[in-house]
C-alpha cells in the first residue's frame, strides 16, 4: 500500500488549520486516515507545528511519501536532515555519535533562528504600536491647534464687532 505523509484540513473559511496524517495515497483529503503524526497552524506568526518526530521518521523510513507542504514541514522541524544522517550512517561515513552531534547543532541553531523571529516580530510590533501612539498625539494636537483657531477668530471678530457697534452708538450720540 502507498501512503502519503499529507495534510488534512480542518477549520472555518479563511481560517485553516491541518494536522499531518499518514494516510494511502488513495484516500481522500480529509478522509480516512492511518495515523495522525502532528498539527499545523499557518495563522499565528510564526507558524505553529506540533510534530511526533520519532513516528515521523519511522514513517519517513518506512517509505512513506510526503506530499510537498508536509515535506517542508518535516524539514523545517528536522525529521529530514535526521534521516540523512542516518544514511550517512549505513554507509559509514561517520558513526552514530557524530550523527547525533551534528543534529544537536543543527537543532541549537534552529531553535535560535525560530526564537530571533518571534523577538524580532515582538519588537517591530512595539516600535510600530509606539509609531502609530505618536502620529495619533501628533494628530490630535494638530486638531486641537485648528480648533483653537477657529474659535479664536470668532471671538475676536464678535468682539471687533461689538466695538465698531459701540463707536457707531458713540458717534450718534455725539451728532445728536
Amino acid at each position: 500500500m502507498a501512503t502519503k505523509i499529507r495534510l488534512q484540513r480542518h477549520g472555518k473559511k479563511g481560517k485553516p488549520f491541518y494536522h499531518v496524517v499518514v494516510a494511502d495515497a488513495r484516500a481522500p483529503r480529509d478522509g480516512k486516515f492511518i495515523e495522525r503524526i502532528g498539527s499545523y497552524n499557518p495563522n499565528t506568526n510564526p507558524a505553529t507545528i506540533i510534530l511526533d518526530f520519532d513516528r515521523a521518521l519511522a514513517w519517513v523510513n518506512n517509505g512513506a511519501q510526503p506530499t510537498d507542504t508536509a515535506r517542508a514541514i518535516l524539514s523545517y522541524k528536522g525529521v529530514l536532515y535526521k534521516k540523512h544522517l542516518q544514511g550517512g550512517v549505513k554507509k559509514g561515513a561517520f558513526d552514530e555519535a557524530k550523527a547525533e552531534e551534528l543534529f544537536a547543532a543543527w537543532t541549537e541553531g534552529n531553535d535560535a533562528k525560530i526564537e530571533g523571529k518571534k523577538s524580532g516580530l515582538a519588537q517591530s510590533k512595539g516600535e510600530a504600536k509606539k509609531a502609530a501612539l505618536a502620529a495619533e498625539a501628533k494628530k490630535k494636537e494638530e486638531k486641537a491647534a485648528a480648533i483653537a483657531a477657529k474659535n479664536a477668530p470668532v471671538e475676536e471678530a464678535a468682539a471687533e464687532e461689538a466695538a465698531e457697534e459701540a463707536a457707531e452708538e458713540n458717534t450718534e450720540e455725539t451728532e445728536g
